[in-house]
């Protein structure tokens, strides 16, 4: 065989490796990008998540709780006696509304010695602590798929590759104070 045929196909074998080693890294690198957008869009979902769970569950809670305050306004002006300026129809509607405050304050009270505003708190408390595990889960998780990517782009020879098809780090995962802040919980 001509020697000058042996080069060629050796010349050509590696360019056919040498591509294919290309192609193969710059799908990779691709493919870990779209898993670091990916990990990005699930912080997003979490953050909605949060926003969305907590703001429902704090007014729920506000809403528990006041009607908690007004009934134990109602009992202590019940407690109180009458107001004198009432009509005989007033009177019997203040009594009727009375007697169904204290009835249901009696079941409550026998049936659930806690007060249900305190599992309301109890309940957003622990839905507070799961939204904020989910959300560091996130963030771990594109954290890590950032740390991969980025270990991948400045390792030789994968970095001839994202040189070339111009892929720089990415940035790791730090909360901007004015997009992603807490939410805040008032009573």
């Amino acid at each position: 065989m001509n020697p000058l045929v042996v080069v060629l196909l050796v010349i050509v074998a590696l360019v056919i490796i040498v591509g294919l080693w290309y192609i193969g890294t710059m799908n990779s690198l691709r493919q870990l990008e779209v898993k670091v957008d990916e990990a990005e869009s699930g912080i997003d979902v979490a953050l909605t998540k949060r926003f969305d769970v907590l703001t429902k569950l704090v007014n729920t809670v506000k809403g528990y709780a006041k009607h908690e305050a007004e009934t134990f306004e109602k009992v202590t002006k019940w407690r109180a006696g009458l107001p004198k300026d009432l009509s005989l129809e007033q009177k019997q509607e203040f009594m009727t509304k009375m007697d169904a405050v204290q009835s249901g304050i009696n079941v409550a009270v026998e049936a659930y010695p806690d007060l249900k505003a305190e599992k309301s708190f109890l309940n957003l408390q622990q839905n507070i602590t799961d939204v904020e595990e989910h959300l560091q889960a996130a963030r771990r998780l594109y954290n890590a798929n950032v740390s991969t990517i980025n270990s991948r782009i400045v390792t030789f020879p994968t970095s001839i590759v994202a040189n070339m098809i111009g892929m720089t780090k990415k940035e790791f995962f730090e909360a901007e104070v004015s997009k992603r802040e807490d939410v805040e919980i008032s009573f």
